[in-house]
């Protein structure tokens, strides 16, 4: 269940950073509508490594596409010889 708070409640932080539990970040609203998100380090840290990682993996696909690579056929067809 997401746990959804008026910026105003950042008064009483304590509160606010308790609530902020690992997987489960606390979402900020303004004048009703959602502003910010607090979360726990470790998940910050997680998801920017896995943001990273799918950096990569897409520039790696990418220059796959670009550059002469074996397809399917052709390895299959080697592997028959």
């Amino acid at each position: 269940m997401s746990n959804i708070r008026p910026v105003s409640d950042l008064r009483n932080y304590n509160d606010v950073l308790n609530a902020c539990r690992e997987e489960s970040p606390v979402y900020l609203t303004k004048k009703g509508r959602g502003k910010y998100v607090l979360m726990n380090i470790e998940d910050y840290e997680k998801m920017k490594a896995t943001m990273k990682l799918m950096a990569n993996l897409e520039e790696g696909e990418k220059s796959a596409r670009e550059q002469d690579w074996f397809s399917l056929d052709d390895i299959e067809s080697i592997m028959e010889i």
